[in-house]
């Protein structure tokens, strides 16, 4: 088995991956991981099925330490993975903007006509009617939430708290964590900010945040 720590990074809603080409070669490039992308039709398939096609990928990798990074509802399914299964390296796993708490901003979307086939199966399982959960403290889980308030959640509810556009703060927090930052970018700009990558980086090695770094 390999020594190198890999790490497979998931993708959010309505993505495919492609925008977290930056993220991976950051990783790979300023910080020591070998880094793989997993993507998934997250529209068209349902949470068991993103879990059952993730637990596949992660298979292939044969290394002593597996690492997870996901981007909002990548990182629920990050973590439903790991809640269903217990033949997967150990590691750690950050979890980018991602609702652990619901999301006032899609439960406010999904009232518009034909709503719920844009947000897909995945989303209105687990996330709609501000489903709420715990983590069982299997293995470290760090959040990173954005509080550059930009974004098109805003035009679906009434962000009376910090947010990133399209999630309140309060809404990826998530007991059970390990740690929880946020930092001073939007929804879909925390998966490019060379910041950000420094801290998921900085946990994934160490299991803490660097909080003495976050400026904004």
């Amino acid at each position: 088995m390999s020594s190198i720590e890999h790490i497979v990074i998931v993708h959010g809603l309505w993505m495919t991956g492609l925008e977290l080409g930056v993220l991976q070669h950051r990783l790979r490039v300023e910080h020591g991981f070998e880094p793989s992308i997993f993507s998934y039709p997250s529209i068209s398939g349902s949470m068991s099925e993103h879990v059952a096609s993730l637990h596949a990928f992660v298979q292939a990798h044969k290394c002593e330490r597996l690492h997870f990074v996901g981007h909002s509802l990548g990182g629920i399914v990050v973590l439903k993975l790991l809640e269903s299964y217990d033949d997967i390296p150990p590691g750690r796993v950050v979890c980018l903007a991602s609702p652990m708490q619901g999301s006032c901003a899609v439960d406010g979307f999904a009232r518009w006509p034909f709503a719920r086939a844009a947000l897909g199966a995945a989303i209105c399982e687990e996330v709609l009617s501000s489903k709420q959960r715990h983590w069982d403290g299997r293995r470290d889980v760090g959040i990173i939430a954005g509080s550059l308030n930009i974004g098109l959640g805003r035009l679906f509810a009434d962000f009376n708290e910090q947010s990133d556009g399209t999630l309140l703060v309060s809404e990826t927090k998530l007991e059970g964590s390990t740690d929880h930052i946020v930092m001073p970018v939007s929804h879909t700009g925390i998966v490019f900010s060379a910041e950000t990558t420094a801290q998921v980086a900085k946990f994934l090695r160490d299991g803490q945040f660097d909080k003495d770094e976050i400026s904004g």
